[in-house]
């Protein structure tokens, strides 16, 4: 198993600037002790403020196109928090999902990763202490845009963890774990210290929108443990989703 830490944040986490100087001051100081991957998505709802504009120019927007413009939310996000790492003195750099080498199939807007270069990755790895990934996005064989779809960044975070063999993959978000019952309506919820893979899916299936499905399966398939954790809770360790 490497040393690499894979860290993904999603929109909540990355809303702002003042947030991304919070995710950045995590990023510093995990890079103080290995090597690390930063996944993101888009700031807060650009995704969904990007598809009314393409909603206001056509009832239905051809999907290739929308592909285009939807993964330029991520784009924003990456460059932002390389930023703000390097001017904290580490070695950062961004790269959208076909710089980094994710080649997925052709179906727009709900794209699946077919391969990722991990021999790309370990050699930028090599020259610099972050790299900052766009999630839910990739290329076809044929150079086209591609998005992943809903969840797409924590399916993006998984697959580069089990590419790169890393040592963690922690999905960051804006609550402290996997519940039983959704906290927000149920007062007597329940917090996960552990969770199966099955048993994750489950509760994905069922509604719960902590983690994604198809990031649990990725993980599932390639026996990683995955660790769901609040931003704003960083002495909390959350869940972690693993083998029974």
């Amino acid at each position: 198993m490497s040393d690499i830490a894979v860290l993904k944040f999603g929109g909540t986490s990355v809303k702002n600037v003042q947030r991304l100087r919070h995710v950045a001051s995590i990023v510093e100081e995990k890079a103080r002790a290995q090597k690390v991957i930063v996944v993101v998505s888009a700031m807060g709802d650009t995704t969904d403020r990007l598809l009314h504009l393409a909603k206001q120019c056509c009832d239905e927007p051809v999907p290739e196109e929308l592909d285009v413009l939807l993964s330029t939310g991520e784009q924003v996000t990456i460059a932002l928090l390389s930023i703000l790492l390097k001017d904290l003195g580490l070695k950062a750099k961004s790269f959208t999902g076909a710089q980094i080498g994710i080649k997925t199939d052709d179906n727009h807007s709900n794209a699946d990763i077919l391969d990722i270069s991990s021999d790309f990755i370990l050699r930028a790895l090599a020259d610099l202490d972050v790299l900052v990934v766009a999630g839910f996005q990739g290329v076809t064989a044929g150079g086209a845009i591609t998005t992943l779809g809903r969840g797409g960044s924590d399916t993006t975070a998984v697959a580069i963890a089990a590419a790169v063999n890393a040592a963690s993959c922690d999905i960051f978000t804006d609550v402290d774990g996997i519940y039983n019952l959704d906290p927000n309506k149920h007062h007597g919820a329940v917090r996960y210290s552990h969770i199966s893979f099955d048993d994750c899916l489950e509760l994905a299936d069922n509604g719960a929108q902590v983690i994604h499905p198809r990031a649990v399966r990725a993980a599932r398939q390639h026996r990683l443990p995955v660790r769901v954790r609040s931003t704003f809770c960083l002495n909390d360790p959350g869940t972690l989703i693993r083998s029974a």
